[in-house]
């Protein structure tokens, strides 16, 4: 396995975690556990969105890729901003019970946008060519 393959790999498995994880704490939080509080729910999403990030940037480094200057990898990141402030707003800002159920929605919606795109390696992979 080269290095590239190997950095792609890691950057897949952690993103299926971190959506994986998103939902699970959303899930909690979302039902009041406890659960909530430990250290481990806290610290781990942080270790596991480093690695992504980490592996991430490693496969631009190895590709010799500026991901400004490929439209989908441009598409991709703004879609993690996106992903990013709902997240924030499931998780700790939403003020109401519908303010962060909408958010929690709308970041899985478009967690699934970023996969598309990566899969595609489309900007619109609902109208990508097959």
């Amino acid at each position: 396995m080269n290095a590239y393959t190997l950095a792609k790999s890691v950057h897949v498995t952690t993103a299926m975690l971190s959506i994986a994880g998103f939902i699970a704490r959303f899930i909690l939080l979302w039902r009041g556990s406890v659960l909530m509080q430990r250290p481990v729910l806290r610290i781990l999403p942080h270790v596991n969105d480093t690695l992504l990030l980490g592996a991430a940037l490693t496969m631009l480094w190895l590709g010799r890729i500026n991901p400004f200057a490929v439209s989908w990898l441009s598409a991709k990141l703004t879609a993690l901003l996106v992903y990013i402030l709902l997240g924030l707003i499931a998780l700790r800002r939403g003020r109401t019970r519908g303010a962060r159920l909408a958010a929690f929605l709308g970041a899985v919606a478009v967690f699934a946008y970023i996969v598309l795109v990566a899969t595609t390696r489309s900007v619109a992979p609902a109208v990508a060519a097959p």
